[in-house]
């Protein structure tokens, strides 16, 4: 009996590792003690294990995941004995193998023998062991939901998507009843099911994906404990793909929300269109994922989130936006600059996106006190100081009124001053005195006034916790 360590770099997340999971039913099967553990453990350091395993997310969690590595490589026999797998092992393979030299499993564990050269188990088909997360203090999300696959891959290779790369090869279907039966067995009935698939629009097989659905019981308006079950197609729809037959199948099922990606303002016909082709066959509660920071501009940007206001109240219909900053495949922060970005804007929506709790909301007046009433307005908000953007209705009297009329009298070359001055330093009251125009050095001022209330702030709430 062999003595397994799974290992989840302690970064937050609100899936659980299904990979790992997987690995964690192998290496039962295979008769091995297997434990599972969120971040560094110093009583799991000091053991010794004849494997490990260490899964990886975005690249930009580089540094959290090669400490996580590193902490533990001494944990085991030889760094070979160390298996990394996942986006960033996928993504960043020889780096992570030269600098630790450790077993790196790029993609899927999609045939037999890759973690065992005498094994016949497909590890990625298994079905997950849901138990080792409920054996450490760490809340993933889903907890109600079944997690699975239809499909696998994505045909499209968006330059911006790592899919192509984890999983290239696109499977058209796999059977849900199969896993899904499976899972019940083990862990009982659960209430909604959470879909992975990246692209189930393009499979081959879409309407049997949808019968598998259906015949599980996840119909329109179906319940379990009179409570109405839910399916998520969770990384999104391709608008470019969705028909009218293709959008009359989902309105079958439960689906809640239907999410569409928005990325690119260029897709805005054929995005309203699916849109209002989803509401005319009942489907209203809808939900899209926003990229920015990639080859759009702020204006544009603000567009596509106003263009969702707009049908929400055409339509009728609940559209919840979630922007997603766009961050380079290999990049190991979080540091990137799309070329009609900067700093000050990026951190601008960031503190819109703190006080929403990462959404947009669908109702206009909400959607317009957040982002403003237009893009020049909107660019306004952003440009404003942290605290004047979290706090809004807090400062809107004083601070944050100030800060507007002293920005509507800077020239065209003053503002692009500001933009170069918030984008490259912190601001400190030495960097005024260097400041000739007094409203520009004026308007610069409530940045480290403001600055000094959000430390007030964060001194007292620790002062509270503790």
């Amino acid at each position: 009996m062999r003595h397994i360590l799974l290992v989840e770099p302690s970064y937050q997340n609100k899936y659980p590792p299904l990979g790992l999971m997987k690995i964690s039913t192998y290496h039962k099967l295979k008769g091995d003690f297997v434990q599972f553990v969120k971040g560094c453990n110093p009583s799991l350091q000091d053991k010794k294990w004849d494997r490990i395993y260490i899964s990886t997310l975005f690249t930009f969690y580089w540094k959290t995941t090669i400490d996580t590595i590193k902490y533990y490589i001494k944990s085991a026999n030889s760094p070979k004995n160390i298996f990394v797998g996942g986006v960033t092992a996928t993504l960043l393979y020889d780096e992570i193998q030269s600098e630790l030299g450790v077993t790196v499993i790029r993609g899927l564990i999609d045939r037999p023998g890759l973690l065992d050269s005498d094994s016949r188990y497909i590890v990625d088909t298994l079905i997950p062991d849901y138990k080792i997360i409920e054996e450490i203090d760490y809340e993933y999300g889903l907890n109600d939901s079944y997690i699975a696959y239809a499909t696998r891959g994505c045909p499209n290779k968006c330059k911006f998507c790592a899919v192509s790369k984890i999983e290239p090869q696109f499977v058209h279907y796999i059977c849900l009843k199969k896993q899904i039966r499976e899972l019940e067995e083990i862990y009982g009935i659960r209430k909604n099911l959470t879909l992975l698939d990246n692209n189930v629009l393009a499979s081959e097989y879409f309407e049997k994906i949808i019968n598998d659905i259906l015949e599980l019981g996840f119909e329109k308006e179906a319940k379990f404990n009179n409570k109405l079950r839910r399916l998520d197609f969770n990384q999104g729809l391709d608008a470019r793909l969705l028909t009218p037959e293709k959008i009359s199948l989902l309105s079958k099922t439960a689906i809640k929300p239907m999410r569409i990606a928005f990325d690119f303002i260029e897709m805005k016909d054929i995005y309203t269109s699916r849109i209002k082709m989803a509401c005319d066959n009942g489907i209203l509660d809808l939900s899209n994922y926003v990229l920015y920071n990639y080859k759009d501009t702020p204006e544009d940007f603000y567009e596509r989130l106003r263009i969702n206001v707009m049908l929400n109240k055409k339509l009728d219909t609940k559209i919840y936006s979630f922007p997603m900053k766009y961050i380079p495949l290999d990049a190991k922060d979080r540091s990137y600059i799309g070329e009609h970005w900067n700093k000050r804007l990026l951190r601008g929506i960031q503190c819109i996106l703190l006080a929403t709790k990462g959404k947009v909301s669908p109702r206009k007046e909400f959607f317009e006190a957040a982002f403003g009433k237009n893009e020049k307005e909107f660019i306004k908000i952003i440009m404003m100081p942290d605290e004047y953007i979290i706090y809004r209705e807090e400062h809107k009297n004083n601070g944050a009124y100030d800060w507007r009329n002293l920005y509507q009298k800077l020239t065209k070359n003053q503002r692009i001053r500001l933009i170069d001055i918030l984008s490259c330093n912190s601001i400190k009251e030495s960097v005024l005195k260097t400041i000739p125009s007094s409203n520009l050095r004026n308007l610069l001022a409530h940045y480290v006034e403001a600055k000094k209330i959000g430390e007030l702030k964060r001194k007292q709430s620790s002062e509270k916790i503790n």
